[in-house]
C-alpha cells in the first residue's frame, strides 16, 4: 500500500531547546517510532530539516530549507520569533547571515500548517518577557503582521509534553486545517479544554479551605503560587516523565506555563493570585 509521505520542518527560534528534548523523551509512541512508522495507518511523517536531531551540518544541512519542499508540508517553529535581526541567527547563505525572522516568513507561506511547539512560540514565552530588547514575538503575531493565512495551531507549555506535539499532529493529519477543534488561543481542545484547577488531585482540600504552609505540604498549593485556576492543561490526567508525575504531584505549585500570560504575569512563582483573577470552574 502507498503511504503518504508529509515533509515537516522544524526551526528553532529564541528559546532554551527544551521542547526538541521533550519529544526526544517521548515514549508511547517513541521518537524513532514517530521518525520512521506509519503515525496513521498510511500516513508517514518525513522529517526534512531539524538543527538539533539531524545528523548534517553546517552548509551542507542548511541548503535543504532552499530546495523544494513538496506539497502539504508541516511548518514547525521552536522558539520566539525575534524582530531585531541582531538575535536569532540560524544559518548563512552566500556569506550573508540569515535570520529566523525571515526563514520563518518565507516558509510559512507555503506550508499547509505551522505548528507552534512550545510557549515561546506560542504566545513568546520567557524570550518576549518585559523588557523585550529583541522584540521576540509569537509565530501567530509573525504570521498576522506579514499577512500569512497558513493556520497557525498553538501547542504550548515549557516545555511542550511531547504527547501533546504529536497529538496535535496526528489531529491535523485526521481532520484537516478546518476540522480542528482549537480554542480561543489556537490550541486543540483535546489537549487545553479544561483548567489544571478542574482535576487537580488536590481540589478537595482547595474546596475545604486546606491550604498547604510550605512546598511538600499534602494540602492545596493555591497559597503558595498555584496557577492552576487559570492554567488550561490536562497535565494532572496524562502527567510527565512516562506518566510518573507532574509538578503539582511532585509538591510544587503550577506555574501557569501554558498560558499566554506566562512569564510577566505569572510570576513570582510563589505569591498567591488575587482573589479576583480566579475564574469561576469551567469559565476563562
Amino acid at each position: 500500500m502507498a503511504c503518504n509521505e508529509v515533509p515537516v520542518v522544524w526551526l528553532q527560534g529564541g528559546g532554551c531547546s527544551g521542547c526538541t528534548v521533550s519529544l526526544a523523551n517521548s515514549l508511547f509512541p517513541s521518537l524513532r517510532n514517530i521518525l520512521l512508522d506509519q503515525l496513521l495507518p498510511g500516513t508517514h511523517l518525513s522529517l526534512l530539516y531539524h538543527p538539533t536531531l539531524m545528523a548534517g551540518q553546517g552548509e551542507g544541512a542548511f541548503s535543504v530549507l532552499d530546495r523544494p519542499l513538496g506539497q502539504g508540508y508541516v511548518l514547525a517553529i521552536e522558539g520566539a520569533i525575534p524582530e531585531n535581526d541582531q538575535f536569532c541567527t540560524i544559518g548563512e547563505k552566500n556569506g550573508q547571515e540569515v535570520t529566523i525572522l525571515s526563514k520563518f516568513v518565507e516558509l510559512a507561506c507555503d506550508a499547509s500548517l505551522v505548528l507552534a511547539v512550545g510557549t515561546c512560540s506560542s504566545f513568546g514565552g520567557i524570550p518576549a518577557g518585559s523588557p523585550n530588547p529583541g522584540g521576540f514575538a509569537s509565530a501567530g503575531q509573525v504570521a498576522a503582521k506579514y499577512d500569512i493565512t497558513t493556520p497557525v495551531v498553538n501547542v504550548p507549555g515549557c516545555p511542550a509534553h511531547p504527547d501533546w506535539i504529536v497529538t496535535a499532529i496526528a489531529e491535523f493529519l485526521l481532520a484537516g486545517a478546518g476540522g480542528l477543534r482549537l480554542d480561543a488561543l489556537g490550541r486543540p481542545m483535546s489537549i487545553y479544554g479544561q483548567l489544571i484547577h478542574e482535576n487537580c488531585p488536590r481540589r478537595a482540600y482547595y474546596d475545604e479551605g486546606k491550604f498547604a504552609e510550605k512546598p511538600g505540604d499534602p494540602e492545596c498549593l493555591h497559597e503558595l503560587g498555584c496557577k492552576g485556576p487559570i492554567t488550561y492543561a490536562d497535565c494532572p490526567l496524562r502527567r510527565w516523565n512516562n506518566a510518573t508525575n507532574w509538578c503539582v504531584g511532585a509538591g510544587g505549585p503550577c506555574n501557569g506555563c501554558t498560558q499566554p500570560e506566562y512569564i510577566d504575569e505569572t510570576t513570582p512563582f510563589y505569591q498567591k493570585l488575587p482573589e479576583d483573577a480566579l475564574p469561576k470552574i469551567g469559565q476563562a
